[in-house]
């Protein structure tokens, strides 16, 4: 990757910006945070919640309605840093010094290597599980190389589109099977009162601070930007698709909870992807086959739209990176237009990353993670949310962002909850993987 742009789109071809409706009318302008919710929930979250749900019942309900706050905290503080500051996430990175997209840099080759195969043997195993015809591994690097395919030559309108379909077979799917069991409401009502179990410290934190937070999160200033949505006119419109994403965001999570607790409660749970296959088992002991492959197609739906989300949102991350990596020192902070003449989604770099995210991690998939790799992963990955809650929190109140949009009280609040958070979540990880 040369220093020569010319593979990107000029700043003339960068996506129109429309006008903003009201009314009823804002509703078909949602995309990116439909985006955002369907990455973010991974087939691993869902196993978490359902795992927490199994041993405490309903009694840690609070942590996961105060995560989708903090979430959409955090959610809006991305898409504002943007929107009304007219700049992407890297460029805001870029004005707090080297160390911060050396971090980032280091942080996302580890990331999308070992990621890449996860998300791809995550989407492989319903598929297996319905179609024995190939094993894990054959379906997974098929999974990749539709991802890779969908991504490399689809516009955003129509990755939009395809993951609004995959979040409507989510919803049908996981809050179908909450439904099939009956949640209890006067339960869920207690559960909604802060407690802690004896143990429940790591479940707390883990759906406060882990559920739907992770790279993918600095994405959605980009899917912003994809979308058109270049300036601050669009604020309102970018709250509101914002707070659907994480309300969407927090029905998949209560759904998985309410499984948990109403027919698993009790139960040693497999704990990784392989625990949706499990909760697949006991679905169709109890309902018959009739319950077992709708869930299967909803864990599959689930997986693989983070293949589509990731290999789409993070590449755009990269591609950034690269741009800002390269500019001289002396170089000031960069506009939008600059974004769209060195990066996005026809940009070298972009397609290099979608690549990297594709074929090396199928090496992983015939082997053993790596236990360097794994610890490398894990260190990297614990300080990334306290990295993007620490920034977003200073970037937000400098003289970088317009006196008009910078955060108030209850943004610095929320963010500096946020930061608290997952400060504690990073330490509870690093201790136990060293």
């Amino acid at each position: 990757m040369s220093a020569d742009t010319s593979s990107g789109p000029s700043a003339e071809n960068a996506p129109a910006e429309a006008e903003p409706v009201t009314g009823w009318a804002r509703f078909k302008q949602i995309g990116p945070g439909i985006m955002a919710a369907a990455t973010g929930v991974g087939a691993g979250d869902l196993v978490a919640t359902m795992v927490a749900g199994a041993r405490y019942g309903y009694a840690l309900f609070w942590a996961v309605v105060l995560g989708a706050v903090f979430k959409l905290a955090l959610g809006e503080a991305v898409g504002r840093w943007h929107l009304g500051g007219e700049r992407t996430m890297l460029s805001g990175w870029r004005s707090l010094g080297r160390w911060a997209t050396t971090y980032f840099g280091a942080y996302i080759v580890v990331w999308g290597f070992v990621y890449g195969a996860t998300a791809m043997s995550a989407s492989a195993l319903p598929l297996n599980a319905l179609f024995p015809v190939l094993p894990v591994g054959g379906w997974a690097a098929l999974c990749g190389l539709l991802g890779l395919a969908l991504v490399w030559f689809g516009r955003y309108a129509v990755l939009e589109k395809i993951m609004t379909v995959l979040v409507g077979v989510m919803f049908v799917t996981v809050v179908g099977t909450a439904l099939l069991v009956g949640p209890n409401l006067v339960e869920l009502g207690k559960g909604a009162v802060p407690t802690m179990p004896d143990g429940s410290v790591a479940y707390v934190l883990g759906l406060m601070g882990g559920v739907g937070g992770t790279i993918t999160m600095a994405a959605y200033g980009y899917w912003t930007f994809a979308k058109g949505w270049r300036s601050p006119k669009w604020l309102p419109i970018m709250r509101m698709d914002n707070a659907v994403g994480y309300v969407t965001t927090g029905i998949f999570v209560v759904a998985m909870l309410v499984v948990g607790a109403e027919i698993l409660l009790g139960q040693d749970l497999t704990a990784g992807d392989k625990g949706l296959l499990n909760l697949g088992e006991v679905l169709a002991a109890d309902y018959g086959q009739w319950a077992r492959i709708p869930f299967l197609v909803g864990f599959f739906a689930v997986a693989f739209s983070s293949v589509i989300g990731v290999w789409n949102g993070v590449s755009l991350l990269f591609a950034d990176w690269w741009r800002t990596w390269r500019l001289p020192k002396d170089v000031p902070v960069e506009s939008a237009a600059d974004y769209d003449h060195h990066a996005g989604m026809h940009s070298t770099a972009y397609r290099v990353y979608l690549l990297w995210l594709t074929f090396p991690p199928m090496v992983l998939l015939l082997f053993s993670k790596p236990f360097q790799l794994t610890l490398v992963y894990g260190v990297l990955g614990a300080l990334f949310m306290p990295f993007l809650a620490g920034t977003l929190l200073v970037l937000l109140n400098s003289r970088a962002m317009p006196a008009a949009h910078r955060s108030r009280w209850l943004s610095n609040t929320l963010l500096g909850l946020c930061l608290l958070l997952f400060v504690g979540v990073a330490v509870n990880e690093l201790v136990g993987l060293l």
